[in-house]
């Protein structure tokens, strides 16, 4: 699907970004992959990373606030997959203008950029914290999903399509709390402070990521909200994996944290598909008309929620220990 295509990564010196270019150069060949974010620096490191690929390789200084800019690096671009935010739950408390200003403004940019350059398709990245959200990250990412879902009543029948993936914390990621125990652990620590011993995550690896993402931009029709069928575990379990036989230390839930995360909603379950590995939120409104289902879903129960607090799959403390080598030391 990717091979031939120009793809943009908004924000993608990132995590994700370095995932998702290092899984297309290995699995496609892409016409050009062009990163597109803020930090020149950043660019600079990653461009030597992927020097050998020069060919392909592009990187646009540039904000999603400045739709200017953004309309120029759209030209003649297939895809885009907007993962550019900011995401730090105080600085957005501490700075909300400015996370209105990213997650908000910007997401309106990319929308209306994408439009006017014909962009085939565009996945924007979500959150767990969109879901019931407490915080103002949470609220902007809320925002900013229902801005791409409702986006596709721009395009009309045969123009830009716009779907939505949401994801849990993803495990090593910057800002998670894996790489926070290790420089904890790096430092000689015997404790780790447990925020909460009742609290859950969902464990989702960068690679079923950049998997989910490709899945949804094979499939989708717009204004889908895909949602990987993922593991669960507990903060208390991840620390002993990490430092085995440690000081555990409650400290207190922070401001704008929850005890579980939540991936679908009981009110999102009249509108939510079962697949084999992962769910579709499908759209809502009622202006909608006709609404398109992907074959092979299956509705789910009038009181289904997906919480990481009453999961079905669970992983064990040599579960976590396996998985922080196979996928972080991987990488």
């Amino acid at each position: 699907m990717l091979n031939g295509k120009t793809i943009l990564i908004t924000g993608g010196t990132g995590s994700f970004g370095h995932h998702f270019v290092d899984y297309v150069l290995k699995h496609y060949e892409p016409k050009k992959l062009i990163i597109y974010s803020r930090d020149e620096y950043k660019q600079f490191i990653m461009a030597n990373e992927y020097a050998e690929h020069k060919k392909v390789m592009r990187f646009f200084i540039g904000d999603v606030r400045d739709e200017a800019r953004l309309r120029m690096a759209l030209k003649n671009v297939d895809y885009v997959i907007h993962a550019a935010a900011l995401k730090q739950v105080p600085a957005c408390e501490y700075n909300p203008n400015e996370a209105i200003k990213t997650n908000i403004n910007g997401a309106m940019n990319v929308i209306s950029a994408s439009l006017e350059a014909g962009v085939k398709k565009v996945v924007a990245l979500s959150t767990d914290k969109a879901v019931n959200p407490i915080n103002l990250y949470g609220g902007t990412k809320l925002v900013s999903d229902k801005l791409f879902a409702a986006a596709n009543s721009y395009s009309g029948a045969d123009g830009t399509r716009f779907a939505i993936v949401r994801y849990g914390n993803v495990a090593g990621s910057r800002g998670s709390v894996i790489p926070f125990f290790q420089d904890k652990i790096d430092k000689g620590e015997t404790k780790l402070p447990i925020t909460d011993f009742r609290m859950t995550r969902f464990w989702i690896s960068l690679e079923e990521g950049v998997k989910l993402v490709i899945k949804a931009l094979e499939e989708s029709r717009g204004g889908e909200t895909f949602i990987s069928k993922i593991p669960s575990f507990k903060i208390t379990d991840l620390a002993e994996a990490m430092l085995p036989g440690c000081e555990k230390v409650e400290v207190g839930i922070r401001e704008g944290e929850k005890l579980h995360e939540i991936m679908v909603t009981r009110e999102d379950s009249l509108h939510t598909y079962e697949y084999d590995k992962h769910f579709i939120v499908y759209p809502q409104y009622s202006w909608w008309g006709e609404r398109y289902v992907i074959p092979g879903g299956k509705l789910v129960d009038p009181e289904f929620e997906y919480s990481s607090g009453t999961n079905t799959e669970w992983l064990s403390v040599e579960d976590i220990r396996r998985l922080l080598k196979t996928d972080l030391d991987k990488h």
